[in-house]
């Protein structure tokens, strides 16, 4: 961490980090210790335990977590992960509480807040227009998401009746008018 600020680094940037977060907490004391200043960005899949997340209370400064589904089952079908919703919802809650909205220096460099990813999935499958509703009526409008259009099979996917292929534009435009239509201005759009 501190060969990366020494380089000039904006940032400490942890990718899905929740299975080594006791493991961090530990290196991380050393480093402010030896004058670690840059933010810690938590960058993750959403689906984060509570008891983790209040551990990174005044720790982590930009939380940057995706959200990936609103059905259950489509959540457990194709990330294996058991009622993501009802998981992902208090965690980015939690995430939000700790941070607030995401807040940027002069340069344009993030340094404290949240930031919700969402990549729009063939068939509707990521539930968007849910997923913006949850951020404009149980987080902020003022919560920047980063729409994404980047999907492409790969490994499993490949032949999947629904993940077997990218995205139409008609996918990503009905993603991007929910998004206006909750009224998230606030962000990045990832055009086709």
């Amino acid at each position: 961490m501190l060969r990366l600020q020494e380089r000039g680094a904006h940032n400490i940037n942890l990718v899905t980090p929740s299975h080594v977060v006791a493991q961090f907490l530990a290196g991380l004391t050393i480093a402010v210790k030896e004058g670690l200043k840059i933010p810690i960005v938590y960058n993750c899949s959403g689906y984060d335990g509570m008891e983790a997340l209040k551990l990174l209370d005044n720790v982590v400064d930009i939380y940057m977590p995706d959200i990936k589904y609103c059905e259950h089952e489509a959540a457990e079908r194709y990330s294996g992960a058991t009622r993501y919703w009802d998981a992902v919802r208090p965690a980015v809650k939690e995430m939000f509480k700790q941070v607030g909205p995401l807040v940027i220096d002069d340069e344009g460099v993030g340094v404290r807040g949240l930031l919700i990813r969402h990549l729009v999935l063939p068939g509707g499958l990521a539930s968007s227009d849910k997923v913006f509703e949850f951020i404009a009526t149980e987080l902020s409008k003022d919560v920047p998401v980063n729409l994404m259009s980047q999907y492409f099979p790969a490994d499993k996917a490949v032949g999947d009746p629904v993940l077997g292929r990218r995205i139409t534009r008609e996918e990503f435009r009905e993603a991007e008018e929910a998004l206006h239509k909750w009224g998230l201005t606030e962000g990045w759009i990832q055009h086709m």
